[in-house]
């Protein structure tokens, strides 16, 4: 099956002088989610917006579902949903009415059974009646995504789409996101929230200042770019390291109860065997051993401090 988005060495230049993307090329597979981390400013909003017919490229190609966005965007943006990360609803009219009226642009007609079951989807049925500016954000933002998905779109773009609310509201949009995921909808994400991505996506991509810097599976960037860190809990305190164990990486907690030991998990050796035996031969005792994933949040930044490295 040939992705649904085939973007080919796209550019786009203000005419300022900016140049906010840079010869991008990325292909995005049929019901996958691909979440595009990057600062601001990095050119994830400019990348989405061309796609969906909002913004005019200055070089090179789109095509959604095998149409050109330049010379068969209708077919194009027929395919494509886009959920703004501004709230951006008529504050007087209702649910319901927003998501028809959003259905007719695209050219389509009145299907109530349809509506009834993409409102009972998000959760918003019993909202049907209401007029929007009487939501929570939560809500409003599941109109944001009715409104996008009322013509039956393929792809969808969330820009976004957990701005602004809370813990819970976000736990319920993720377990949205999902779900439309398995009804075959392919789903763009930008978001600032990396423990959003690392939850959500199958992929990642990164981009800053206008260069993609790369696109890996999300398991597969964990381990490729993660670390993983041992803690030791002591049963009793130590006053300093044994001689020469700092130089292998490791570290005394201040109260002197724990030893911190960052390794490659990748490495044929990672020392951990090492650590123990050395333990047991110092007669030091252990009252327990955890381990931890470095964040998607620092392997992120490590990735921007390290971009040319990054980009190989």
């Amino acid at each position: 099956m040939p992705p649904i988005i085939e973007i080919d060495h796209l550019s786009k230049q203000y005419a300022g002088g900016t140049r906010a993307l840079d010869n991008v090329s990325l292909s995005i597979e049929q019901g996958e989610i691909l979440a595009l981390l990057g600062p601001n400013g990095a050119g994830k909003t400019t990348l989405i917006s061309i796609i969906c017919g909002l913004v005019v490229p200055t070089g090179g190609t789109v095509r959604v579902g095998g149409h050109d966005i330049r010379t068969d965007w209708r077919a194009a943006r027929k395919l494509i949903g886009l959920v703004p990360q501004e709230i951006a609803l008529e504050p007087f009219e209702t649910v319901a009415n927003s998501v028809r009226f959003t259905r007719g642009l695209y050219g389509e007609g009145p299907d109530e059974a349809y509506l009834e079951q993409l409102l009972r989807s998000l959760a918003l049925w019993d909202k049907r009646d209401a007029p929007t500016r009487a939501l929570s954000g939560g809500m409003k933002r599941r109109v944001l995504i009715a409104k996008a998905l009322s013509h039956r779109p393929k792809v969808l773009f969330l820009d976004e789409p957990t701005a602004g609310v809370d813990v819970h509201l976000r736990r319920e949009m993720w377990t949205v996101v999902s779900e439309l995921r398995a009804s075959g909808v392919t789903i763009i994400l930008t978001t600032h929230y990396l423990e959003e991505a690392e939850e959500m996506a199958d992929r990642i991509g990164v981009i800053d200042k206008g260069h993609l810097m790369l696109v890996r599976p999300t398991a597969e960037l964990m381990g490729e770019f993660g670390r993983k860190q041992l803690t030791v809990e002591l049963d009793a305190p130590l006053d300093a390291l044994p001689q020469g164990w700092a130089d292998r990486g490791i570290t005394l907690s201040p109260d002197g109860r724990r030893l911190d030991y960052d390794y490659d998990a990748r490495a044929e050796r990672t020392g951990i065997g090492r650590l123990l035996a050395d333990l047991n031969a110092q007669g030091i005792g252990v009252r327990d051993v955890a381990t931890q994933q470095s964040s998607l949040e620092e392997v992120f930044m490590s990735l921007l401090e390290n971009g040319g490295e990054a980009r190989r």
